[in-house]
């Protein structure tokens, strides 16, 4: 007789997960269920699907090998139910029990479709993470504003990592002004660690091309790594050779090297084959030993235990309303280049076909080429977090909502960033060689071969006036604009209202 099902996500791949350690062996059952209401939420990236899938193949081997038993549902199994929930009805129904041990899922709707299950159930916090929901919510009371930066150092505090006592080593909290540099193409420039598909990847990668073939993606060649093993090798590799060069160049694009030096660990990271702690310990590491300079290892803890801590308590301090917000009112459909229809900016088609090809963008690539595209022209918001909830292999919601919604839409009205992320064509060309190879101008600034940033940066400005103009950080902008010739301000606005009316209809631009 089972005593009660544990219920285990295909984000959930961590053999510390707490529901796993308050679990019994003897008398337990692990559910682990590939169903369709999870991959079809959203179009995801065939990528995305077969790597969730395959790891969780995996994981569920490592289970049995360490004693546990096991109901595993495939996609393709004759008796599966469409849904987690569906699942553990069945489960619970084959086993006798109607009681549940789960760990917190990452996203309000599969928690809310749980806790409105006719089960037994028992949530447990999800204790992967430096900071518990409880933590930031206690944090975040009484604050005018919710930055990123003062929440940060508090984890630094608690953590201790670069901390020199009470104090941040070397003498500053943020290093980001010197993680601006312009990259070269360089030949000689390492990858992050591929892997070959084994037989297990080979028979999900089968499945997923038979049933999401169609999906907006290429699935092969396929090299992401499945296990923890594998993950961990990975984040190895990175530090090693990758790592030391990373501060200088995070923010850099180049159009003939989608990686960089870049460690595309996120995806291992939020499916569960690495842990927070494991990841900034072995940067601190290579810091201590002086491999790396402390703009590197800095930069990069702050990715893992600043942002993405952070978006993560704000997701569930903001409630399940979030995504849906849009403070600007952006209502226009979201153009087809996103999914792959020509266009002629060159820097939107690299970071699409870089996306389309491998499930992957760098932070930047999302920010400010599709995202601030996006903000510029007045995409709804919810389309937006629709699109990169699909598309990247990394994407659930709980970190990629507040990154799209908050920090590049400001559908949220200021909660992430004090003013919204947008930039004419000069960042874009500052930051990468994409301008080179494109057929609009970014030197133009009116005038059919003007880049459209250039257009749309100002219109946008125009069009929110009476929202940004107080706003500190901007009046100097607005300045600038009063400052134009009527004349120029006119082609300016004519030549935006030109792009816009073109994505209205349906045409490329």
């Amino acid at each position: 007789m089972v005593a009660r099902l544990v219920l285990v996500l295909g984000d959930q791949l961590s053999l510390g997960l707490s529901a796993l350690a308050e679990a019994d062996k003897s008398s337990d059952i692990i559910v682990m269920a590939e169903v369709m209401d999870e991959a079809r939420y959203v179009p995801h990236h065939p990528k995305k699907i077969a790597l969730v899938l395959s790891a969780m193949r995996h994981f569920a081997q490592d289970l049995r090998e360490d004693g546990w038993q096991v109901a595993y549902t495939k996609l393709d199994d004759p008796e599966a139910s469409k849904s987690i929930v569906g699942e553990l009805m069945r489960r619970g129904q084959e086993h006798g029990t109607s009681t549940v041990l789960a760990t917190q899922p990452g996203e309000w709707r599969l928690l809310e479709a749980l806790e409105n299950a006719p089960l037994s159930l028992k949530i447990l916090p999800d204790d992967r993470f430096i900071s518990s929901p409880a933590e930031f919510s206690a944090w975040a009371e009484g604050r005018k504003e919710l930055r990123m930066e003062y929440f940060y150092r508090e984890m630094r505090r608690k953590t201790g990592y670069l901390m020199e006592g009470d104090k941040p080593a070397g003498g500053k909290w943020n290093y980001d002004h010197d993680n601006r540099k312009r990259a070269r193409a360089d030949m000689l420039r390492p990858a992050p660690m591929q892997f070959t598909p084994d037989e297990i990847t080979e028979e999900v990668l089968d499945l997923v091309e038979a049933r999401f073939g169609n999906n907006f993606g290429a699935l092969r060649p396929f090299w992401f790594a499945v296990t923890t093993a594998q993950a961990k090798r990975a984040l190895d590799h990175f530090a090693k050779h990758l790592l030391p060069e990373f501060g200088d160049y995070q923010d850099a694009m180049l159009s003939d090297d989608k990686f960089l030096h870049h460690s595309v660990l996120s995806p291992y990271l939020n499916i569960g084959l690495l842990n927070p702690v494991d990841i900034c310990t072995r940067i601190v590491e290579e810091w201590k030993a002086g491999n790396v300079p402390i703009n590197a290892a800095e930069g990069y803890i702050r990715q893992v235990i600043g942002w993405r801590e952070y978006v993560r308590g704000l997701y569930f301090h903001e409630g399940p309303e979030y995504t849906a917000r849009n403070l600007l009112g952006h209502n226009r459909d979201l153009p087809p280049a996103y999914w792959g229809g020509d266009t002629g900016m060159n820097c939107l088609a690299h970071a699409v076909d870089q996306t389309r090809a491998e499930g992957y963008a760098h932070h930047i690539q999302r920010l400010m080429v599709t995202g601030n595209f996006a903000l510029l022209a007045g995409v709804d918001p919810g389309q937006v977090h629709d699109w990169y909830l699909a598309v990247y292999v990394d994407a659930f919601e709980w970190v990629e909502a507040p990154n799209t919604i908050g920090m590049s839409q400001f559908a949220d009205g200021g909660i992430i960033a004090s003013k919204p992320y947008v930039s004419s064509g000069n960042y874009i060309n500052k930051m990468s060689d994409y301008c080179a190879g494109c057929s609009y101008s970014v030197k133009e600034k009116t005038g059919e071969k003007a880049c459209p940033f250039n257009l749309l940066y100002w219109d946008f400005l125009h069009r929110h006036r009476d929202r940004f103009a107080k706003n500190p950080r901007m009046g100097p902008i607005y300045r600038t604009w009063e400052k134009m010739n009527e004349d120029r301000k006119t082609a300016v606005l004519d030549g935006a209202a030109r792009i816009l009316g073109d994505l209205d209809a349906g045409r490329l631009v």
